[in-house]
């Protein structure tokens, strides 16, 4: 099994999307976690990649092996991504971060049809995990790989992730083109107006 944890700085004059969120934000001194989850082959790293300073972007993206965790920061955000291979034994190690996350990034592959079960699967353990179930935690959903010519629409890839049933958390879905970086930055301004408001929800809201 692969690990890895990778730590990445930049000058000030290159900032990435959430850089750029951390000054719309205000926040100089917290930081705030984000996690990114989806099956493997969803895309997950080609958007984390979008999303990191220029100078620290990869100009090939490989498929991960095994399970791995990599870590970046910008002046004020502390950004946690979670690739897995396709082997679902190691998404059971995805909750041992729920506490600590402020945010959720769920990828999915909407050329996929075939596997669409599987990432309900996936989000159904995650919106009933104790850590998850009782915090209005944002989630923002991609729904990636808008190039791809057999692409389910974000509204069909809603309605089969049955997404209208989620009623205690914001969440928001996306069409994207991870390569291109399209709608990457309505995710990213829809996201600063939540984080906000969840962490002031989390202080308030105590488990039933």
């Amino acid at each position: 099994m692969l690990f890895r944890t990778l730590e990445a700085s930049h000058p000030n004059r290159q900032m990435g999307l959430f850089d750029k969120l951390a000054g719309w934000l205000g926040l100089k001194k917290k930081e705030v976690n984000v996690l990114c989850l989806g099956l493997d082959n969803s895309g997950k790293t080609t958007i984390i990649n979008q999303l990191k300073p220029s100078n620290a972007q990869a100009q090939d993206i490989v498929p991960t092996i095994g399970f791995s965790i990599e870590k970046f920061k910008t002046s004020s955000l502390s950004f946690t991504v979670f690739d897995m291979s396709g082997q679902g034994r190691y998404r059971n190690l995805w909750e041992h971060y729920y506490k600590e996350g402020q945010a959720i990034i769920f990828v999915i592959d909407s050329g996929d049809k075939l596997r669409m079960v599987v990432a309900k699967e996936e989000l159904d353990t995650l919106l009933n995990h104790p850590d998850i179930k009782h915090r209005r935690i944002p989630i923002l959903f991609f729904a990636n790989k808008m190039d791809l010519r057999d692409a389910l629409s974000a509204v069909k890839v809603s309605q089969l992730l049955c997404l209208e049933n989620i009623k205690d958390k914001p969440w928001h879905i996306c069409a994207s083109d991870a390569v291109k970086g399209e709608g990457l930055q309505e995710g990213v301004d829809w996201l600063q107006e939540q984080i906000p408001q969840s962490n002031q929800n989390d202080e308030n809201v105590k488990p039933s």
